[in-house]
């Protein structure tokens, strides 16, 4: 299945609760969620629906995997890698998420959400340990170094958007450098940094179906 290209507030409208996927937008009064709060299609209005247990489980797993931007076959490769290491394997599968290098540029608030932040990984604007990685789905180590790079009109912008997204709080496992679009990672991200509803063991049951 290829990515999701639509309206990214139609998949909020599905999910039934805003998931941020067009950053600031989200914030303000002209978010679609917050006129059409409801299911799309001709019918979202009125049709409700009882979710079987299946059901909810999968909602769960649809919901984190559009909040990170993932598709299917990415989404279950990072769940049996959590499977895999030693813990709680729902938490673990938050953890390897949130260590995702274009959410860990999205949390330092070098972009106004995960899909800028991705675009700006693959189009080479990130360094970690002071190397380029193109890669969204880098997963980064405690002491590692997250910087922008690019031209100076670039930087402005990312520099702009810190300032737009300032109010956004930082987890305990990033720092954010004050002069530079630059942040260090200090440790592993806990279930409590997790600043979103998600409910990890209904992925589980899922996958362990």
């Amino acid at each position: 299945m290829a990515r999701y290209i639509g309206p990214a507030c139609r998949i909020c409208r599905r999910q039934g609760m805003k998931l941020f996927l067009k950053g600031t937008k989200c914030m303000t009064e002209k978010c679609p969620f917050n006129k059409r709060g409801y299911a799309p299609g001709e019918h979202g209005q009125n049709r409700v629906r009882k979710l079987s247990d299946y059901g909810l489980q999968l909602r769960e797993k649809q919901k984190v995997k559009r909040m990170y931007g993932m598709l299917e076959r990415q989404f279950r490769n990072t769940f049996q890698q959590a499977s895999q290491a030693k813990g709680v394997t729902g938490e673990k599968l938050l953890e390897l998420l949130e260590r995702r290098l274009d959410n860990v540029v999205y949390r330092l608030g070098f972009a106004s959400s995960r899909a800028q932040a991705r675009q700006m990984v693959r189009y080479g604007h990130v360094s970690v340990g002071g190397h380029r990685v193109d890669i969204p789905s880098y997963v980064v180590e405690s002491g590692q170094t997250v910087r922008v790079v690019g031209s100076e009109s670039f930087l402005k912008s990312v520099k702009e958007t810190c300032q737009s997204v300032k109010d956004r709080p930082l987890p305990p496992w990033l720092n954010r450098h004050a002069e530079q679009p630059e942040g260090t990672i200090v440790g592993k991200p806990g279930r409590g940094d997790v600043q979103f509803p998600i409910q990890e063991q209904l992925i589980v049951e899922l996958y362990s179906r």
